[in-house]
Parts: structure tokens; C-alpha cells; sequence
């Protein structure tokens, strides 16, 4: 696997290339409340410090500007500071990162793993909060510790709701983004737009109501087959709405037919996690095989609300093994229907 350098930090995730640039239409907004910057020339060196110095309870968003440079250490936004947003400052997404490098395996100081929600550099239990124009990672590098052998290494757990991702990377291996909510049967919902995600392992996957809009979803190649499984949903049984790809990319330089589209995660083998992933309008590579959906251990992927609609490219194939949405069934699969909810939420009009 060949390795990326980002404001001088390297990492074994892969290669990117993303195409995601800054729109001056959405890049603008209100003057930040307060700056971060690592040269030390803002309000905070670090975007934890920012994060702790942002009001409690806040009835009104709190704008958080990051300007361009390499940002190190776990990041996580609490219950009690809603409606907080990081901006950042560059041209690109690329030109802010926020990163940390532990895995599920990873050992804390009192010598007990991190575990898989412990693992992420970014954690939202914030609701209301929004990211837009930088990146997020988790450098965890699977090669130098071959004594791991539990290896999810989340970038950013969610499990707040209202959440939104604008020109956003996300980048990692295994288990890149844990969309979740605060327990199963609460319904928690994230937008992302024109974002950017990365990973082989179930690296989209959670039980939150999450709709990709025009994202790229890029699978890595991990050079074993299966060369990994895109998404790993666990929707509960009584939301209706899980994960939602519309207009997207799947793109992958791993060998054709060698990457999975989903699987069924059953957390603590829940019966009631019926996982929904449901792709529409979206263009397939041809990483994707004919049978693109399969079994998670005993739960197989025919139990699961796996489905698609109208899709396009090498990958996108229409067979047996691919359950198609009808026309009806599509209208009532839409950005707007998984979102609106009770309070008529309607990120994707902003």
C-alpha cells in the first residue's frame, strides 16, 4: 500500500484524490466566533481547547474557524455543547486536518483497549453540529502494529442529532465513520454533502438515519479478498430510514469484483438491528460484483433492507442477487423523506 503525506504528517491509509474543492457559494457564512490556528497565531493552538472554551447550551450556532494546518489529538463534543461548527479556513478540505491514531486494540494508559467507539479521533455527541471544508482521520497504522489484531480505528463517531458534513474527507481503513445515536430505537440523522469518504472494513456503519449526497465513497485496496465491505448498517427496526447514497461515486483501485456494498451488523447480535443501505442514482465501479451484498456471520443479507435504484457504471449490475426499489418505492426513499422528520429538518435546501 503506498502512503500519503498531509502537512507533514504520513500515514498508511492510501491514496486519495478526491476532486473536492472549496465553493465559494457555501464557504462564506458568518465571522467565526473564535480561530484556531497551530502556529498559534488564533484564539487556540488546538480545536479541543476551542471546543471546551464554546459556550453550554447554545440557542445559536457557534462558529469555530480552522486555518490550514495538521491538528493532533482526540476531539469530542459534548451532550452539553449543541450547535457548535468547525469551519476550515483553506481553499481545500486537504488543507485542515484533524487526526489521532488509536485503534479499537489500542491500549489506554491503564492498560484496557480503546475499543471501536473509544478508537475515534473525532467524537459529536453535540447535536446540531456541523464540519465543513477539512478532513478527518485516523492514522492508526495497521502495518507497524502487527500485535493488534483488533483494528477499527474510527475517524468520526456520531451520535448526536442534526448533524452535517460539507466538503468533508473522512479517511481511515476499517470502520472510517461510525454514524450512530446516543441507543438503539433513538432516531439520530446526518446530512453530508459533496463530502469524501475512505476505508476497506465496514467503514461506513451505525444505526443513524445518514444520507450521502453527490459523495465519493472510495474503498481501499487491501490486498486480500474480500478487499473489504463498504457499509455495515444497524438501523433498529422501527426506523424506517438507515443509510441513503444518492447521486453518488464508488470508486476503488482494488481488483474487480473484490468489494462488497454492504453487510448486516447485528451490535451484540441484536435481532432488531435490520440494517438499511439503499443506493440510488449513484455510478458503481467495478470493484463491485454481481453478488454485492453478503452475510455478517449468521445473519444473512437477505434479512437486511438492502436495496437500489437506477444506478449506473461497471458495477452496477441488475440481477437476483441485487434487489431493485419500483418507482413507488423510490419516491419514498428520497434525501427529503430520511431527514425531515418530526420538526421538517432540510439541510440539503442550505
Amino acid at each position: 500500500m503506498r502512503r500519503r503525506t498531509f502537512l507533514g504528517m504520513s500515514s498508511g491509509l492510501g491514496i486519495v484524490a478526491t476532486g473536492i474543492v472549496a465553493s465559494p457559494a457555501r464557504a462564506g457564512g458568518r465571522r467565526p466566533d473564535l480561530v484556531v490556528a497551530a502556529d498559534g497565531s488564533g484564539d487556540h493552538s488546538g480545536i479541543q481547547a476551542a471546543i471546551d472554551a464554546a459556550p453550554a447550551g447554545a440557542a445559536v450556532p457557534f462558529v469555530i474557524g480552522v486555518r490550514p494546518g495538521a491538528y493532533r489529538g482526540q476531539v469530542i463534543v459534548p451532550r452539553t455543547k449543541p450547535l457548535i461548527e468547525l469551519r476550515g479556513l483553506g481553499r481545500r478540505p486537504e488543507d485542515v486536518v484533524i487526526a489521532d491514531d488509536r485503534a479499537n486494540g489500542t491500549l489506554k494508559p491503564d492498560g484496557t483497549p480503546w475499543g471501536t467507539s473509544g478508537s475515534a479521533s473525532v467524537t459529536v455527541d453535540g447535536a446540531g453540529f456541523k464540519a465543513s471544508n477539512l478532513t478527518f482521520a485516523n492514522l492508526f497504522d495497521e502495518a507497524a502494529h502487527p500485535e493488534i489484531t483488533n483494528r477499527q480505528a474510527v475517524a468520526v463517531l456520531t451520535r448526536a442529532d442534526r448533524i452535517v458534513f460539507d466538503r468533508v474527507r473522512f479517511l481511515a481503513n476499517q470502520d472510517t465513520l461510525y454514524v450512530n445515536s446516543s441507543a438503539a430505537g433513538v432516531v439520530a440523522r446526518v446530512y453530508l454533502r459533496d463530502c469524501y469518504v475512505e476505508g476497506d472494513v465496514d467503514f461506513i456503519f451505525g444505526r443513524a438515519t445518514a444520507v450521502f449526497d453527490r459523495c465519493r465513497i472510495h474503498s481501499l485496496n487491501r490486498g486480500s479478498a474480500p478487499n473489504g465491505y463498504v457499509t455495515a448498517p444497524s438501523t433498529d427496526i422501527t426506523n424506517p430510514h438507515g443509510l441513503l447514497f444518492d447521486h453518488c461515486r464508488f470508486t476503488s483501485d482494488a481488483p474487480a469484483g473484490t468489494v462488497f456494498l454492504g453487510r448486516p451488523w447485528h451490535p451484540s447480535q441484536d435481532p432488531n438491528a435490520i440494517g438499511q443501505t439503499i443506493i440510488r442514482r449513484s455510478w458503481i465501479g467495478a470493484h463491485i460484483p454481481d453478488a454485492a451484498w453478503t452475510a455478517f456471520g449468521a445473519w444473512p443479507w437477505e434479512d437486511a433492507r438492502f436495496a437500489e435504484y437506477r444506478n449506473s457504471g461497471p458495477g452496477a449490475l441488475v440481477s437476483a442477487n441485487r434487489p431493485q426499489l419500483t418507482d413507488s418505492e423510490a419516491r419514498a426513499h428520497t434525501i427529503a423523506a430520511f431527514l425531515r422528520g418530526a420538526d421538517g429538518w432540510s439541510p440539503e435546501r442550505c
